[in-house]
C-alpha cells in the first residue's frame, strides 16, 4: 500500500468553507490505513483539542497546523497563502503565538492575516511550511509567467525554512493547477526544492461537495444556483485514499 498523509485539510471549524466532522476525519484515516493527518483550519486553533485527542484514541499521529493568510502589499492586494504545520513544541508555541497575533495586530476587515515582517528565524523555528499552492505567492508569479520572481520568492522562503520548505501541487480538477505543476517542475530544475501533493481537503467523500458549497454560499452570502457566484472548489477535495492520490501523481 502506498503511504500517504494528508497535509492540507480544513475541518467545520473552518468557518469559511468545510463541512468536515473531526469523528468523521479519524474514522476516515484510520479505515485507509494512514499513520497520521494534519489539522491546518484556516486562521484559527479551534479544533485541537478534539483533533489530538480524536487522532490519539485511533492510533493516528496528529499533526496541528494553521491555513495562514499573508497580508500583500497594496490596499487591494488578495492575500496570499501558507500553510504551517507544526513540528515539535517549539513549533506549536510559536504557531499559537502567529495565530494570536494574527487574530489581535493583522485582521483585516475582520479576517486574520500575517505580516511578512512577523516571520524570521526565530518566529518560524520549529515550523514546516507549505507554499500554498496556486494560492500561494510562488504559485500566484508561476501563473502570472514571472518565472524570475517566482524564483526570487522561493530563495526567500528556503533562507528562511531551508528543508523545512515545500512547493506544493494539487490536482483537484481547478483551474490553473496543470499550469502551475509545469511551472513547479520548470522552477526546481534551476532551483531544487522539495515538493509535495496535497488534495486541499474540505468534506471526507465527493457526495459531501453539495453540503460544503451550501456552508461557502452562506458564509458568502450567495445563493446555490446563481450562475454568478465564484466556484472556488470542485467536488474532488474529499479525503483521498493513499491509493487514490498516488493514481493521481502517478
Amino acid at each position: 500500500m502506498p503511504q500517504f498523509v494528508h497535509l492540507r485539510l480544513h475541518t467545520e471549524y473552518s468557518l469559511v468553507d468545510s463541512v468536515l466532522r473531526v469523528p468523521a476525519l479519524m474514522e476516515a484515516v484510520a479505515a485507509a490505513g494512514m499513520p497520521a493527518v494534519a489539522l491546518t483550519d484556516q486562521g484559527n486553533l479551534f479544533a485541537m483539542v478534539k483533533f489530538y485527542r480524536g487522532a490519539l484514541a485511533k492510533g493516528l499521529k496528529p499533526i496541528v497546523g494553521v491555513d495562514a493568510l499573508l497580508r500583500e502589499s497594496g490596499e487591494r492586494a488578495e492575500p496570499s497563502r501558507l500553510t504551517l504545520l507544526a513540528k515539535d513544541l517549539a513549533g506549536y508555541r510559536n504557531l499559537t503565538r502567529l495565530v494570536s497575533r494574527a487574530w489581535l495586530e493583522g485582521q483585516q476587515r475582520g479576517v486574520p492575516l500575517l505580516d511578512r515582517e512577523w516571520l524570521d528565524p526565530r518566529s518560524t523555528g520549529g515550523l514546516i511550511a507549505l507554499s500554498g499552492a496556486r494560492e500561494g505567492d510562488v504559485g500566484r508569479a508561476l501563473l502570472a509567467g514571472r518565472a524570475d520572481e517566482a524564483e526570487r520568492l522561493l530563495d526567500g522562503w528556503l533562507t528562511l525554512f531551508g528543508d523545512r520548505y515545500y512547493l506544493e501541487v494539487q490536482r483537484t480538477g481547478r483551474s490553473g493547477e496543470e499550469e502551475y505543476l509545469r511551472g513547479v517542475l520548470g522552477l526546481v530544475a534551476v532551483r531544487p526544492a522539495p515538493v509535495v501533493a496535497t488534495n486541499d481537503v474540505r468534506f471526507l467523500s465527493r457526495e459531501d461537495f453539495e453540503a460544503h458549497e451550501a456552508r461557502v454560499c452562506i458564509h458568502d452570502g450567495a445563493l446555490l444556483d446563481d450562475p454568478a457566484r465564484p466556484r472556488r472548489y470542485s467536488d474532488q477535495q474529499y479525503l483521498r485514499t493513499p491509493e487514490e492520490m498516488a493514481e493521481l501523481f502517478a
